[in-house]
């Protein structure tokens, strides 16, 4: 008598079944990678003695993996499903880290980074979708909260980074951890099932022609938030690679504890992610995601004009506080809106994100060769007011309230 009840109890919350859970370490060891070796860039320049312009190319570098993924994850699922791409995204992760963490040539050092961006995100874009189909309405939460695991992981990695630095040992031993990351999250993703949310994506037949995307239609709304997706990932990354350099210019802190300043970048981002994943059930996810990028400029201002550490930091909350709204809310929002495509939009959603990732930080660093981390530093508000207004207009073509849940709910 008491099944009937249980199964309606289960159907309306959130549950976080063996599945889910293993489908959240993907996004802990591509966090780890990004916190750790982001903040390690400035390092690397001086380790190599580059500029800054020339070590943000391992940005790009990031953002050419990304792209590859983007141009070839849909047409890989199809052909090998969600579950083998994980497991190649696992390997090339570590492949690239390996290469990184043994060659310090730039040249390799970049193609490194291509090679680990591809994995890393090969395994997202497999995650994410799956996640979606596995949990239908509770996606967003699920989306966000694997995202948020992602950066609450990530939190240790720049303290790592500094301790590693301040003890002598360099950055080095902080990155190399990803290796051990990435065995343990394809050892996890092949004791899932082939089949299901882990299978060959969505059902709707695509052309060969077509299977990158590029040519599929989408609504206007997915467009918008593919825009607010890309200016979050910008402004993330930018933030993410040079603010220590912002921190030592402005607080004259020693390079250790700059280094160690973004994990306050990262615990705000995390706190913002736990918080609103289990909110976005019952909340407007495209009202949340418009106040993350109001709070992320208030971030903004409290960092830009810090000339002490202990202001830097709170600025560095404040900003990861928005920051941690924006990909996670953007991509579930696109993914709903993509008219029951997931694979093929999380595709374009890659593509857009390796784009973010390649010019951001390498613009930022330029600029910053040319008049100083602190102007080229501008670069964050204007990318912020892109993508809020992005999500205004979004709002607003929402006429129905519940037309947008109805979209997250994907089959």
């Amino acid at each position: 008598m008491s099944v009937r009840p249980t199964s309606r109890s289960t159907a309306d919350r959130f549950v976080r079944d063996r599945f889910t859970l293993s489908l959240y370490a993907p996004f802990i060891a591509w966090g780890w990678f990004l916190y750790a070796f982001s903040p390690a860039v400035p390092l690397i320049a001086v380790e190599q003695g580059i500029s800054r312009g020339v070590a943000g190319l391992h940005g790009t570098g990031m953002a050419l993996g990304s792209v590859v993924t983007g141009l070839t994850s849909h047409a890989m699922t199809r052909r090998i499903g969600r579950r083998g791409q994980a497991v190649v995204g696992a390997g090339l992760t570590a492949l690239g880290v390996a290469l990184l963490l043994t060659v310090p040539v730039t040249v390799v050092t970049v193609l490194a980074c291509v090679v680990a961006g591809a994995g890393g995100t090969y395994l997202v874009t497999a995650a994410q979708p799956a996640l979606l189909q596995h949990q239908k309405r509770f996606g967003t939460a699920a989306v966000t909260e694997g995202n948020a695991l992602g950066a609450a992981v990530g939190l240790l990695a720049p303290l790592a980074l500094g301790a590693f630095v301040a003890a002598g040992l360099g950055w080095r031993p902080a990155v190399s951890i990803e290796i051990v990351l990435a065995v343990a999250v394809a050892m996890l993703v092949l004791r899932l099932p082939r089949g299901g949310a882990l299978g060959h994506g969505e059902s709707v037949a695509v052309p060969v022609a077509s299977a990158t995307a590029v040519r599929v239609r989408f609504p206007r709304a997915f467009w918008l938030y593919w825009t607010a997706m890309v200016s979050g990932v910008a402004v993330e990354f930018a933030t993410t690679f040079w603010a220590s350099d912002l921190v030592i210019q402005q607080t004259d802190a020693p390079a250790s504890v700059a280094a160690a300043s973004v994990s306050a970048l990262v615990l705000g981002m995390a706190t913002a992610r736990f918080v609103v994943g289990p909110l976005s059930t019952h909340r407007s996810p495209g009202g949340l995601l418009l106040v993350g990028f109001a709070v992320a400029g208030l971030g903004w201002i409290l960092l830009w004009t810090a000339t002490s550490p202990v202001v830097a930091v709170l600025g560095l909350v404040v900003t990861g506080l928005g920051f941690g709204t924006h990909y996670p809310l953007a991509v579930a929002l696109a993914l709903g809106g993509s008219g029951g495509r997931p694979d093929a939009g999380q595709g374009l959603l890659t593509l857009g994100s390796g784009v973010a990732v390649g010019l951001a930080p390498f613009l930022l660093g330029g600029a910053a060769d040319l008049v100083g981390p602190h102007q080229a530093f501008l670069l964050v508000p204007a990318i912020l007011a892109v993508g809020g207004t992005a999500v205004a207009i979004a709002i607003k073509d929402d006429a129905k309230p519940t037309a947008l849940r109805r979209a997250l709910r994907l089959p």
